[in-house]
């Protein structure tokens, strides 16, 4: 485990570097839905995800690696890597500076070590083992925990449907649309609950590269993770990411109408 955590520790600043001397001008967006919606890929998640791929190969040369833009390269190795290379794309394409790299160390199909850096907030959380993680912000490196003293009563609920779940079915959930008072922004909200500044996180639809590397972080923060249906978050679809079990048991309860 220490071996990968410290070389996600420094792929992290690799790849803000890489972002900062190579792909830091205008790019070229395409939209991969051609029509029938909208999901931007960029020139720059080809090339992130090109250098990303390389720094793996060339340190875990027998490591299986599955990644958004360019798929998977198999091996018979128990262990993989799943890469987002441009995680919150939409943003990337706005300037919004939330999106970030997620890159996850899976054995046997489990992540157990996950990276999401933040190029633009020059900051990266990852986890060293299944009780400790933390966030390096400006070179300081800080142990992070969900909010402990979060309740029911006072939770901080940030959520989008990403034009997924429709009109008819949002209104089945008046609670939940209630308790919805702060922004969502792209994986960065994962890791604001991860570091105690909200309580729980809702996303629809989040494919694997989208939540494996987020899965052991927030589990080493002292999160709790599942899909709506309170089923293993590894494959990703609905998420629901908590404080604790008893928030994450009323939230559960409170999504049902929609599933």
């Amino acid at each position: 485990m220490r071996v990968f955590a410290r070389f996600l520790n420094s792929l992290a600043r690799d790849m803000t570097k890489f972002y900062y001397s190579k792909l830091n001008k205008p790019f070229k967006v395409d939209n991969k839905l051609r029509g029938k919606g909208y999901d931007p890929v960029t020139s720059a998640d080809r090339a992130f995800e090109k250098f990303i791929r390389s720094k793996i190969h060339k340190k875990f040369p027998m490591h299986t690696i599955i990644g958004e833009e360019f798929g998977s390269k198999k091996t018979k190795s128990d262990f993989s890597w799943v890469i987002d290379p441009i995680d919150g794309t939409r943003s990337f394409v706005i300037g919004n500076p939330t999106w970030s790299n997620l890159i996850s160390l899976n054995y046997k199909g489990e992540p157990q070590c996950g990276l999401a850096n933040f190029p633009m907030l020059k900051k990266y959380y990852f986890n060293t083992s299944k009780k400790n993680a933390y966030v390096v912000s400006n070179g300081k490196k800080r142990k992070i925990l969900v909010n402990k003293k979060a309740t029911f009563k006072n939770v901080k609920v940030s959520a989008a449907f990403h034009g997924w779940l429709p009109l008819q079915k949002q209104k089945k959930i008046p609670k939940i649309l209630k308790l919805m008072q702060f922004p969502c922004s792209d994986a960065l909200s994962y890791a604001h609950l991860c570091e105690g500044k909200i309580d729980v996180v809702i996303q629809c639809q989040n494919k694997i590269w989208d939540i494996h590397a987020l899965i052991p972080i927030i589990s080493a923060a002292g999160g709790t993770v599942t899909n709506w249906k309170n089923q293993d978050a590894t494959r990703g679809g609905n998420i629901l990411v908590s404080a604790n079990r008893s928030i994450h048991k009323k939230m559960l309860k409170l999504l049902k109408p929609v599933l």
